[in-house]
């Protein structure tokens, strides 16, 4: 059975949800916005919008009564006003938001709904908990799991080594915010831009640090489970010490305004880039200690005859896969609706988490 989908965020993101489900047969789709600009490239694409504040609880209600499902690809505060317009209209709810505080309210709208409350669906928070949760059911006892995601250039250029890609203020927080981790066995904040290492794929180097918002809900259904689980950002190697001398030396993390001006103003945004899925698992199999690892590599590409970057793709595509889960029946219809209850392999199959399959080191992991 087809659904009706109402998409809240007509920019980057949005754009390619839109896209994608315009070229299947399962769906309707309509995008709502308050900027006439966007919204106008979207209907000449064929894409049918309407013009909603979306600040506007009351009237996102009304304008969202027909849909069988809302996607938020709005700024992470838009979220809690957005999930409470869905709720109040009957329909599934998604987002993207890497956000804790945006997330806890979702989670509260979730009790005793009759409709499906699922969050932090993209690549990470999203794709990645999926990924990380499958590894870490295949062993007897998971010992640690560390999961690493970068989105970055393909040619990087300045000296931080970074284009900006996706959201500036998302980008911000991840930088900014305490880290959710599991250390020595409990649930703990860590320091963002700690935990560095270096690892290497593919003969590129690079470097990893903690950052906030990527592991979603996992860190609470492994605590008790798990030694150590956590959630590292990937860059190339000087990104992270530019980094510490902005936020703690200048005091640019007191800043967050002027350090947004600061990454817009200075750093270009590039279709030229590549996603990079890391996640590492150690723990007994059969008696024995193993260590398995998931890498999944993706691309910009054309898609109906345009060019979208790898971290639209895999965003999108970490939102409509567990969507057509849900309209298919793979997924709970009611309630919150954590990453870790994704089957990874009927992920992939969807129409839509094939574009994960890019990536080829997933296909060998599903024949090991």
């Amino acid at each position: 059975m087809g659904w009706n989908v109402c998409i809240v965020g007509a920019g980057k993101i949005g754009q390619m949800i839109a896209t994608l489900l315009k070229g299947s047969p399962h769906y309707s789709v309509t995008v709502a916005d308050h900027d006439l600009n966007a919204l106008s490239a979207l209907n000449k694409l064929g894409i049918a919008t309407r013009q909603i504040d979306a600040g506007d609880e009351q009237a996102l209600a009304k304008g969202l009564e027909e849909f069988d499902a809302v996607i938020s690809a709005a700024p992470f505060f838009l979220t809690p006003v957005i999930a409470k317009a869905a709720k109040a209209a009957g329909a599934h709810y998604f987002d993207l938001t890497e956000d804790v505080a945006a997330t806890n309210a979702v989670r509260e709208l979730a009790k005793a709904s009759e409709t499906a409350f699922m969050p932090q669906c993209g690549l990470a928070p999203g794709f990645v908990g999926i990924a990380g949760s499958a590894l870490a059911s295949e062993f007897d006892e998971i010992d640690s799991l560390h999961m690493r995601v970068g989105a970055l250039p393909l040619y990087p250029t300045n000296a931080l080594k970074y284009n900006l890609t996706w959201s500036t203020d998302g980008l911000i927080n991840e930088y900014c915010n305490p880290c959710d981790a599991i250390v020595n066995g409990k649930l703990v904040k860590t320091a963002p831009l700690e935990d560095y290492e270096i690892l290497g794929h593919d003969g590129v180097e690079y470097e990893c640090f903690n950052t906030s918002g990527g592991l979603g809900t996992l860190p609470e259904t492994l605590e008790g489970k798990a030694r150590a689980v956590s959630y590292r950002s990937i860059r190339y190697p000087g990104h992270r010490d530019i980094l510490k001398l902005l936020l703690s030396d200048l005091g640019l993390e007191r800043r967050r305004d002027l350090l947004k001006e600061i990454f817009e103003a200075a750093l270009p945004r590039t279709d030229q880039d590549v996603v990079l899925v890391y996640c590492t698992a150690k723990g007994m199999i059969d008696g024995q200690l193993r260590e398995k690892s998931l890498i999944n590599k993706s691309f910009a590409r054309v898609i109906d005859g345009q060019v979208w970057s790898a971290i639209q793709i895999t965003t999108a595509a970490g939102v409509l896969g567990v969507v057509d889960l849900m309209r298919t029946g793979a997924l709970p219809s009611k309630g919150f609706i954590r990453q870790e209850q994704v089957n990874l392999q009927d992920f992939l199959n969807t129409e839509f988490g094939r574009l994960y399959r890019a990536g080829d080191v997933t296909e060998q992991h599903k024949a090991a």
